[in-house]
């Protein structure tokens, strides 16, 4: 029987070789883009080419399953059960990428071809999340040939191919599928450490609240020379609108959008001392958001509002006319501690009471809601404690991470804690051109989850019967 150690050594000696990167580079040209039309083959042959034959390799009995939604992509289980009375882990991920953007990424890059630079492997998905999950994939694999083919619990696993329209679907399908995946957590992979060089785990994911702000004025522009200065200019208008609901350095005014208790302690708590840092593509800025707070504080543990896009007239094509209308979608990203529900409302009664009744909200709610596991949970503690073994190096962990994910669907209908790894990092252009995956963190996360999945399986684990 090998030992931890001999595991790891060799799923590192795996990641060393090139294998892994030769396994990615066999997920990644399989264009499997859940936001292009034509793609729907693809995802289908991701799950059906790309993971059902690997994992059915390991032991898993696999199924793959259509959209409850129709049009979108379908979602595969698997499970390995190796003694009902064990512990069971559920693992996640998704195959689905944003597009490709064949034509915006640097001379000799394609986003479905990986190509390997000296610090990074470039192609659609490498980060968000074939390489994330092909990485855990990957360790459970060289455990389980370690292990003799037994782990000593049990698995089970869920890809979807829709997480980059929202994970549409996959809340009637977990609800509908709860009894067979009942499980003891959910441990998986998925977004950014908090530096490249920090180990992260997350407990949970802001949640992302979407509304469009509309002002129509009238059927259609008028000569601004005419007019101008005498009719109402939307656009200004709108652009007030905006600046009463956040200040000019994106302090929210509508105050009820905010935890309704502040910060809660424990999550100042897990923050205290985590310091981000500006990378190439964007910068920290101290003075904005809400004053008096650290990076992390804003990002992890508080609200934020942001406006994604807003239009008024053709700014591509602009001619010589007061605008009719204006239109801007925002974005609110919020944590367990602010109530969504009362959001449109707070909105409706804030800008009212500013003087903006002409302008309308329209198409809001929800598009993915927050979820938070406590970071004492024994599950989370266990998980960092492993990787802190394997690692040498403390390991951060944060309450919730900034952007979303669909943790809340796990807890609502399995009742699971949530314990996320990440294992890429803010810079790594997830969707736009240029997607990249650092090989350092990469190969960190395989002698990780080594680590953890072989600790799983011996006495003291968590959820042992």
């Amino acid at each position: 029987m090998s030992s931890r150690d001999s595991a790891i050594a060799a799923s590192l000696a795996f990641f060393d070789a090139g294998r892994f990167r030769d396994r990615l580079a066999d997920l990644v040209k399989i264009e499997s883009t859940s936001q292009d039309p034509g793609h729907d083959a693809d995802v289908w042959k991701y799950l059906e080419e790309g993971i059902r034959p690997w994992v059915e390799s390991m032991g898993f009995t696999v199924s793959v399953h259509p959209n409850p939604k129709e049009g979108f992509g379908p979602i595969l289980t698997a499970e390995r059960i190796e003694d009902p009375s064990f512990a069971t882990v559920l693992t996640y991920g998704h195959g689905d990428t944003v597009r490709g953007l064949d034509d915006q990424w640097d001379e000799g890059l394609k986003p479905w071809v990986l190509t390997e630079q000296p610090d990074r492997w470039y192609g659609r998905g490498t980060a968000d999340n074939k390489g994330q999950h092909a990485l855990n994939l990957t360790a459970l694999e060289h455990v389980i040939a370690a292990r003799g083919g037994k782990l000593g619990y049990n698995m089970k696993l869920v890809i979807e191919t829709c997480e980059e329209r929202g994970s549409i679907g996959l809340r009637e399908f977990i609800a509908g599928h709860a009894k067979e995946l009942a499980a003891d957590a959910l441990i998986a992979s998925d977004g950014p450490r908090v530096g490249p060089e920090i180990p992260t785990v997350s407990t949970g994911t802001r949640g992302t609240f979407h509304f469009d702000l509309v002002l129509d004025v009238r059927p259609g522009g008028v000569h601004s020379g005419n007019w101008g200065g005498m009719t109402t200019d939307p656009a200004i208008v709108m652009a007030h609108a905006i600046g009463a609901i956040a200040d000019r350095n994106g302090k929210i005014l509508v105050r009820d959008w905010l935890p309704r208790n502040g910060m809660p302690a424990a999550v100042r708590g897990a923050l205290t001392g985590l310091e981000l840092q500006s990378e190439a593509s964007a910068t920290i800025d101290p003075g904005w958001g809400e004053p008096g707070f650290t990076a992390a504080e804003k990002v992890f543990g508080w609200t934020s509002f942001i406006v994604l896009a807003m239009v008024s007239g053709r700014p591509e094509n602009p001619v010589n006319a007061v605008a009719p209308n204006a239109r801007a979608h925002c974005q609110i990203r919020y944590t367990v501690d602010s109530d969504p529900a009362g959001f449109a409302a707070a909105l409706r009664a804030h800008l009212d009471a500013q003087g903006f009744p002409e302008i309308r909200i329209e198409n809001a709610g929800i598009r993915m809601p927050a979820s938070r596991t406590s970071p004492d949970n024994p599950w989370v503690r266990y998980v960092v404690a492993s990787m802190e073994q394997t690692l040498g190096q403390r390991v951060q962990v944060i309450p919730n991470s900034g952007g979303g994910l669909p943790g809340d669907v796990f807890v609502d209908f399995l009742d699971v804690p949530l314990i996320w790894v990440p294992h890429s990092y803010n810079g790594c252009k997830q969707h736009g051109p240029n997607e990249h995956f650092l090989i350092k963190p990469a190969r960190e996360g395989i002698a990780a989850f080594t680590g953890l999945w072989w600790d799983l399986g011996e006495p003291g684990a968590p959820g042992k019967r």
